[in-house]
């Protein structure tokens, strides 16, 4: 419905689809002599109504089921594709069933020729573009809702809980899609602990966003857990989750960055496999800063040729590791085009001084959002591995913390 200005009547933009100069010259008097406040079109065929309707916003749609292209209910069929205005349409005096097939069709009501009165005219015009108004509403409410439940179902494909069984080492993580609204990409991380101790973790990123980035991410990271937790490891898993990306990727130029993490506290070792990926951040009593890791290609890009080299790290008593992808740092700093970058990201870790690695993560996403005015458009997701390797009289930490948006 035109939206009134305030203080003013509502006011209704009808079109009437009729070939018959007689009938439309009747419903023309009939509008005139009711209290709506509207504004008449004329169309003569379901052809000439389509193009009107594309051309500009209509309210409510008087439609003679007769037509010199169209008939029945095939006239309703014709006239409401693309259209968001109401349909009532008009039948004669010996089509007792036409009205009723026609609400079955989609229309939101019927008025037979010759029974009209003026202040029926009114009400069904009323109700009709109501009805429809609430039509739409409920459609926008059962898509949000399927929305809401793939996103779920999506989350836990690409963000499951942790296998966790070591009081030593806790895992934190964030995700935020990169559009408002938005289904979740495919970007994915996962943490299991073997039973030799050691911690595995993956985060990655599968290029482009929507469902089949997302339905990838989730068969990459059900992948990896499957087969770390079957002992396959570094290169070696690399190798299958790229045959698996392969075969399940929707098209050739998909592709997925991502990095291997193995913590062994046992050992007192950190060993990274870079996949395309940029390194990691490794904070410690002395502060934060960049791991230096060698680098593999990103799989899909050679299938088949990728080597991807260890980098192995001493493990020290204490520290945290934090993975992202790079949503985190593509955003800008200010308005001259400036990206965050890592030294940027760095900076901000610098100023922030709160000990729990989940507000800590929080914290930083913000800062990061707000030094890009909200312009976020990639998908952006954090890991942050905590440990302590020596914990006499450190409370039990808790497994995980993971609130999404």
């Amino acid at each position: 419905m035109t939206a009134p200005a305030a203080g003013q009547a509502e006011r209704y933009d009808v079109l009437l689809v009729e070939d018959d100069d007689g009938d439309a010259l009747l419903v023309e008097e009939l509008l005139l002599d009711t209290d709506l406040p509207h504004s008449l079109k004329r169309c003569r065929t379901a052809a000439e109504a389509r193009r009107t309707l594309e051309a500009g916003p209509v309210d409510c749609v008087l439609l003679d089921l007769h037509l010199p292209d169209a008939s029945g209910v095939e006239t309703v069929h014709a006239v409401q594709g693309g259209t968001h205005a109401a349909i009532i349409v008009l039948t004669g005096l010996d089509e007792p069933r036409a009205g009723v097939d026609a609400l079955a069709a989609g229309a939101q009501d019927y008025l037979v020729k010759g029974k009209v009165e003026p202040e029926l005219m009114q009400r069904a015009v009323r109700y009709a573009v109501q009805r429809k108004q609430a039509e739409r509403a409920n459609a926008a409410l059962q898509i949000g809702r399927l929305r809401a439940e793939e996103n779920a179902r999506l989350e836990r494909g690409l963000l499951p809980e942790p296998l966790l069984s070591s009081a030593a080492v806790t895992a934190s993580s964030r995700y935020y899609p990169g559009r408002a609204q938005a289904l979740l990409g495919g970007d994915f991380l996962d943490v299991v602990q073997t039973d030799d101790g050691q911690v595995h973790a993956v985060i990655g990123d599968v290029s482009g966003h929507g469902p089949d980035a997302a339905a990838l991410g989730v068969c990459l990271r059900i992948a990896w857990r499957a087969l770390t937790l079957g002992g396959h490891r570094d290169q070696h898993l690399l190798r299958l989750l790229e045959q698996i990306h392969i075969a399940e990727r929707a098209g050739s130029d998909l592709f997925t960055t991502c990095t291997l993490i193995t913590l062994d506290a046992e050992a007192a070792t950190l060993t990274l496999h870079l996949a395309g990926h940029h390194e990691p951040l490794i904070t410690t009593p002395d502060g934060t800063r960049q791991v230096a890791a060698a680098h593999g290609i990103a799989l899909g890009i050679a299938p088949g040729l990728g080597a991807w080299p260890a980098t192995t790290l001493a493990l020290p008593a204490e520290g945290a590791l934090t993975a992202y992808t790079d949503g985190l740092i593509e955003g800008f700093v200010d308005g001259t085009g400036t990206r965050l970058g890592v030294d940027g990201l760095l900076g901000i870790i610098d100023t922030l001084a709160t000990p729990d690695p989940g507000t800590h993560l929080d914290e930083l996403i913000a800062r990061t959002r707000a030094l890009n005015a909200e312009r976020h458009t990639d998908d952006l997701a954090v890991l942050r591995l905590d440990w302590r390797t020596e914990t006499s009289g450190r409370p039990e930490p808790a497994g995980r913390d993971t609130p999404h948006t």
